[in-house]
């Protein structure tokens, strides 16, 4: 009873703060917010049931065989550590505006658990990005012609561009239970999704029973590691892109 009044009172203040349209998930336990002032929020009351099932599909782990940092860890391994130190951290979903580009600690965005990551493998994202913009202004259409390195690394767009260029691009196509294409889907990698809930993630190297990871992201309140890669495909918004970072030779394990 209590978690029920809790979603309903959730639900009224959302309203009244102007959000435009409420989502609800029952099985995940969860209330996406779309349009709030913050930006697109997904509130979680509870874990999600297959966070903690034992995975009926086996799928091959392949990582890469690089290591940007010399750690002794592969950078996927690297990047999905920095991914999950992020969400160990609990960095409260805040937009913002920061001079030297990066916020404190304890606020991020979804764009900001990616950067966090790669810095974690050894990867200066936002020094990457910058470099990139500074020589092929033309692309990043987001930019406008007027680059500003305190917000172009956080936003998704500018990152497709830079992952279009230097990533491995893979498919976008999720097949529940095929364990062909769900080997494509591997710890590490990077998923876009479009407008209206336009979203940025990073995946797990747990999967649900069906085989599909579950995503390290900060929709709201923070970042947190649930099932939402289909649910969000399929109900808030489509998958633009799938990548790989770097792009490198492959190991099984």
């Amino acid at each position: 009873m209590k978690r029920y009044i809790l979603l309903m009172l959730i639900v009224i203040a959302s309203c009244l703060s102007g959000c435009d349209r409420i989502t609800i998930d029952e099985e995940n336990e969860s209330i996406g917010i779309i349009g709030s002032a913050d930006g697109p929020t997904v509130i979680y009351l509870g874990t999600p049931k297959s966070a903690h099932s034992k995975p009926e599909i086996v799928v091959e782990r392949i990582t890469c065989s690089s290591d940007k940092d010399g750690d002794g860890l592969n950078d996927s391994d690297d990047i999905l550590e920095g991914a999950r130190k992020d969400m160990e951290n609990k960095p409260r979903y805040s937009d913002g505006y920061y001079d030297g580009g990066y916020p404190p600690d304890d606020i991020g965005v979804c764009t900001d658990v990616i950067w966090r990551a790669f810095k974690n493998a050894g990867y200066m994202l936002k020094d990457m990005v910058d470099e990139d913009i500074k020589n092929n202004l033309e692309l990043y259409t987001r930019v406008d012609g007027k680059p500003d390195p305190n917000i172009d690394f956080r936003r998704v767009k500018n990152l497709c561009v830079f992952f279009d260029r230097y990533a491995t691009r893979l498919t976008t196509e999720i097949i529940p239970g095929d364990i062909d294409n769900l080997k494509e889907w591997q710890a590490g990698d990077i998923v876009v999704f479009d407008d209206p809930m336009e979203h940025i993630a990073i995946l797990s190297d747990i999967r649900n029973e069906d085989g599909i990871p579950l995503m390290i992201h900060n929709s709201g309140p923070h970042t947190q590691e649930n099932d939402m890669l289909l649910f969000w495909n399929e109900n808030l918004s489509p998958i633009t892109a799938h990548y790989r970072f770097p792009p490198c030779d492959e190991i099984s394990e």
